[in-house]
C-alpha cells in the first residue's frame, strides 16, 4: 500500500489546454516564431501539390481568384510523371545518375570531413589557438556561392588560373582542364562545399565532444592510452550518436544537390553533367512555364527523400542506435 503511494506521488499531473498555456505562456512564446515558420514554409506549400497531378494553368478562362487554377485546371492523374519518366527531350535516367553522383560523392567526402576536423580540433590544447582556428575555418561559410564560383574559375581558367598554372607544370604540360571537362564537374562541386561548408559543419560535432567525461581521459591516459587510442575508443563512440543522426539526414536529401551551386558553374560544355533534379525544375517550371511537369519533379524528389529517411533511420535501430524515433 505504501509502495502504491509512493508511485502515485510521483505520476505526473495532465493540465487542461488552456491552463497548461497560462502557465508555461512565455515557452510558448519562444516557441512560437519556429512554429509560424515551419507552417508558413513547410505545410502551407503542400497545397500546391496537386499541382503535380493537373495540367495546371495560370489563367482558367471563366474564372478568376487566387484558387481558381487549383480547382478548376484539369486533372490528369500521373501523366505528368510519365512525361517526365518517358520524355524524349530530357532523358530521366541521366538526370538521375548526375544527381546521384554528386550526391554520393559528397556523402563519400564532404560528410565525414566535419567529423575528421571536429576530431583535430579536439585535440588542440591551446584555448587561444583553438578559438582563432575555428573563427578562420567559420568563414567560408558566410561567403556567397557567387563569391566562391568566381574564386574558383579565377584559379582554374587556363589562361591566368595560378592552381591550374602549377598542375600544368607539375604534369608536364598536361594538365586538364577542370572546368570545361564534364567528367570533373561532380569533384568540383563537392571541392567547394568542402572548401565551404566543412568549418560550420564542425559546430554540432565540437557540441557534441563538450560533453564527454573528462575522467575517461584521465582513467585511459592511467592505463597508458595515446592520443590515437583516446580518440578512437573515447571521442568517436561520443559522438556516434550525433554522426547516425546527421547521416540519417544527408541520405534523406541525396537527390537535393543545391540549385545555385550548379547553375554558376554550368556552361556549355560541362551541361551534360550539370543536368540535376534541381536545374531540371528550374528550366522546366520558370523558363519553359511547365509548371505541373516541375511540381511532378519536386515531389518525386520529396517522395524518394521520405522513403530514403525511412530507411536510414529503420537501419540505425537495427544497428542499436537510437535514430530519430
Amino acid at each position: 500500500m505504501a509502495k502504491s503511494k509512493k508511485n502515485a506521488a510521483y505520476k505526473p499531473v495532465k493540465l487542461p489546454l488552456f491552463k497548461d498555456l497560462k502557465v508555461h505562456k512565455w515557452l510558448f512564446i519562444m516557441a512560437l516564431p519556429g512554429v509560424l515558420y515551419m507552417i508558413i514554409f513547410n505545410y502551407m506549400p503542400m497545397f500546391g501539390v496537386i499541382m503535380a497531378f493537373q495540367d495546371w494553368k495560370f489563367r482558367i478562362r471563366g474564372h478568376s481568384g487566387l484558387f481558381a487554377p487549383f480547382i478548376y485546371s484539369e486533372f490528369v492523374g500521373f501523366d505528368n510523371f510519365k512525361t517526365m519518366f518517358t520524355s524524349r527531350t530530357v532523358d530521366f535516367w541521366a538526370l538521375l545518375g548526375n544527381t546521384l553522383s554528386i550526391s554520393l560523392l559528397s556523402l563519400a567526402l564532404y560528410f565525414p570531413a566535419p567529423i575528421i576536423l571536429s576530431l583535430f580540433l579536439n585535440e588542440i590544447r591551446s584555448a587561444g589557438y583553438k578559438r582563432v582556428t575555428q573563427t578562420l575555418i567559420y568563414i567560408p561559410h558566410f561567403v556567397s556561392l557567387v563569391i566562391v564560383a568566381s574564386i574558383t574559375q579565377q584559379l582554374f581558367n587556363t589562361t591566368d588560373g595560378i592552381v591550374y598554372h602549377v598542375l600544368n607544370q607539375m604534369m608536364g604540360g598536361k594538365a586538364p582542364d577542370i572546368l570545361t571537362r564534364p567528367q570533373y564537374f561532380a569533384p568540383l562541386i563537392v571541392g567547394q562545399s568542402i572548401w565551404k561548408e566543412t568549418g560550420y559543419g564542425t559546430i554540432i560535432f565540437l557540441a557534441a565532444l563538450s560533453g564527454v567525461d573528462m575522467q575517461l581521459y584521465e582513467a585511459a591516459r592511467v592505463d597508458g592510452a595515446g592520443r590515437w587510442r583516446l580518440m578512437w575508443h573515447i571521442t568517436l563512440p561520443a559522438i556516434r550518436g550525433t554522426v547516425v543522426i546527421m547521416l540519417i539526414m544527408r541520405v534523406g536529401s541525396v537527390l537535393n544537390t543545391g540549385f545555385e551551386q550548379i547553375y554558376l558553374m554550368k556552361n556549355d560544355i560541362n551541361a551534360p553533367k550539370a543536368k540535376v533534379f534541381d536545374t531540371y525544375i528550374y528550366e522546366r517550371g520558370i523558363v519553359q512555364q511547365q509548371y505541373s511537369l516541375s511540381a511532378a519533379a519536386g515531389l518525386f524528389k520529396s517522395v524518394v527523400s521520405l522513403i530514403m529517411v525511412l530507411s536510414a533511420n529503420k537501419i540505425a535501430k537495427l544497428c542499436g542506435e537510437s535514430g530519430f524515433y
